[in-house]
């Protein structure tokens, strides 16, 4: 079941008002141009005041986003955006927060806020622009790389095994967990409205080709030659359909997922049923990450809500706890506070 209202709020202003004054400083051609032309298109749509909503980035090509949003924002911290973010949320629960992030910035030095960011649940959405590369530091590898890459780092190929952001995700409870890439703009404006539309935090994988660093890394999945054969679209309560004909699907084998032709061996109705609020399926599902070049027998990429569940998120227990401890307490005295009993003498 969608996340989204049925009925849609008058927008408050155009995408045009989205548009700031600063030369966008991309490559041209980088994935990341159609990322803001969606994120500018869907952010008039949700009826929130332009002053209520807050980009946040940390460091990389992808953090240079809110410079090109004409609300607050802030450049932030390599890896700490998710930190910045929670405080601002925490404090200014009102606020539309959005946390603009890569594959480098999130995973490696981020890592560990990132997936603390995920179980505590704070009500903001994280974008992580995933290209699989340093493109601001001119092309070593990520935590995303596939194994063997050839990369300025790793001239004879990277040895690391690579992060899986959606198994990550599940694996750290998060409550919204989605992919979707920067070459289909339909796609990806519904999951930005989806992501919106979840209360707790939102993780939104984008796929981003880095046309400089690590072109067509992901071609595959969007080449009109082979997408069909290699993307498979979720949709919440319709079974998983895929290639050039809708001929294909997933079964399910107890929890073994296999391929199957539609005709005479299979019907629709023995497909496997997509259900966001299953998290064991969505576990296996995102285990859908075999490297097409080196596996030839691999599961088609999954695109779409991978999980969805409703959980209380951080910022609204916390500022219940603070309401509940004032009217126990009062006001707190930070000066009092730290003129407390409690004193140390150094000698």
């Amino acid at each position: 079941m969608s996340d989204i209202s049925t009925s849609s709020p008058q927008p408050l202003f155009t995408s045009k008002d989205l548009v700031t004054d600063q030369d966008v400083r991309w490559c041209p051609g980088c994935g990341d141009y159609s990322i803001l032309k969606q994120a500018q298109t869907v952010i008039p749509e949700l009826g929130i005041p332009k002053e209520k909503i807050v980009f946040i980035s940390g460091i990389g090509c992808s953090s240079r986003f809110p410079y090109y949003m004409e609300t607050f924002g802030m450049h932030s911290i390599h890896g700490r955006a998710t930190a910045i973010a929670s405080g601002l949320k925490a404090t200014r629960p009102d606020l539309s927060v959005w946390l603009v992030t890569g594959d480098g910035d999130a995973l490696s030095i981020g890592g560990n806020h990132f997936i603390h960011i995920l179980r505590r649940n704070f009500n903001l959405n994280i974008l992580l622009f995933n290209n699989q590369i340093y493109g601001l530091t001119k092309g070593q590898y990520s935590p995303t790389s596939e194994e063997g890459k050839v990369t300025k780092s790793t001239p004879f190929g990277s040895l690391d095994h690579p992060f899986n952001p959606i198994a990550l995700a599940i694996g750290a409870d998060g409550t919204f967990i989605a992919r979707s890439m920067d070459r289909d703009p339909t796609h990806l404006k519904d999951m930005l409205r989806r992501s919106h539309a979840h209360s707790g935090t939102s993780f939104l994988e984008i796929y981003q080709n880095c046309n400089v660093f690590n072109d067509g890394t992901f071609e595959i999945f969007t080449d009109k030659a082979t997408k069909k054969e290699e993307t498979l679209f979720v949709e919440d309560g319709k079974p998983l359909i895929f290639g050039k004909e809708n001929e294909k699907g997933i079964k399910l084998d107890g929890f073994t997922p296999k391929v199957v032709e539609l005709g005479a061996s299979a019907s629709p109705d023995d497909l496997w049923v997509h259900d966001e609020k299953d998290r064991v399926k969505a576990g296996i599902l995102g285990r859908f990450f075999d490297n097409p070049a080196l596996k030839p027998d691999h599961f088609p990429r999954p695109f779409g809500v991978f999980y969805t569940e409703d959980r209380k998120t951080y910022d609204s227990d916390i500022n219940l706890q603070v309401e509940r401890a004032t009217e126990k307490l009062g006001e707190g005295d930070l000066d009092k506070l730290l003129r407390g009993k409690e004193v140390w003498e150094i000698v």
